[in-house]
């Protein structure tokens, strides 16, 4: 049996299992993932209405609902929503960028790893907290640290990620490489990269967690807007719904951007059979 037979074998039975799960269900598999979150929801509602929860506290979804509409009406949503956008995507590109030269770099060479990944893997254990008492001496509050912080967060993981990528390729390939005569340049982009690539996309998608999680570090420490610093803002004056709306807002986002590298990974590894995305 071919490999191709062998892969519409694979195709037919999963979706077999996911006809024969949907008529055990009678749901769809994407529905199935909000009936935890919409039963806590009614339940929070209800506890809220029958007053078993402070109102100040903890304020029920729909007054939770109702600041996040007048937040979109005032437009001070769009505002922070761009903030932190800019802020996360700045960092995630310098970060990521960074993380990804040198994971190649130290993947490729032995005298690179043994120069650079120890002094890489000892700041890794640093807290990135205990930063940001020198990150405002030497930058101040400005937007440059918050990038700088947030930059930080996300070199890591797709450092690390990167550097098993390449250093994963099957040394088999590296021998037909030789035989044919590949050029550096080839031998980089049509072995390397793509023998490294679920390990690089997975790398992404840690690092762009790792963006959003820091953002609201970032912001908290001295920022005229952005989400994190319209929770701390609210926190200051007991605006508990607006808190809950920066933390929902937190989580979308987040899941949003993870969601989008996920097609991307999906579309780009459509020729590894051993991906399972």
């Amino acid at each position: 049996m071919s490999t191709n037979d062998v892969t519409l074998v694979s195709k037919a039975v999963d979706k077999k299992a996911s006809i024969s799960q949907k008529r055990r269900t009678g749901l769809p598999n994407w529905l199935q993932g909000w009936i935890l979150p919409v039963a806590v929801l009614v339940l929070w509602e209800a506890a809220s209405a029958l007053g078993l929860v402070s109102d100040s506290a903890l304020p029920a979804p729909s007054r939770i609902a109702k600041a996040f509409w007048q937040l979109c009406v005032s437009g001070d949503m769009a505002e922070h929503l761009t903030s932190s956008a800019i802020r996360a995507g700045g960092g995630f590109l310098l970060g990521g960028a960074t993380g990804l030269l040198l994971g190649i770099f130290t993947g490729l060479g032995r005298w690179a790893e043994r120069t650079l990944d120890p002094t890489i893997q000892m700041l890794r254990t640093v807290p990135l907290l205990t930063l940001i008492p020198l990150f405002i001496l030497w930058f101040g509050v400005g937007e440059f640290s918050k990038v700088l912080l947030i930059a930080l967060g996300s070199f890591f993981p797709l450092y690390f990620h990167t550097h098993l990528g390449v250093r994963s390729a099957d040394r088999k390939l590296y021998e037909v490489t030789r035989i044919l005569q590949y050029s550096k340049l080839h031998l980089l982009t049509k072995l390397i990269i793509p023998a490294a690539l679920p390990n690089i996309l997975l790398g992404i998608r840690l690092s762009v967690g790792a963006s959003w999680l820091l953002l609201a570090v970032a912001e908290m420490m001295g920022a005229s807007a952005g989400v994190g610093y319209m929770i701390q803002d609210a926190r200051v004056y007991a605006q508990t719904d607006i808190v809950f709306v920066g933390i929902i807002m937190f989580a979308l986002v987040g899941k949003l951007s993870d969601s989008i590298v996920r097609m991307v990974e999906r579309r780009c590894l459509r020729w590894d059979n051993n991906y399972k995305g």
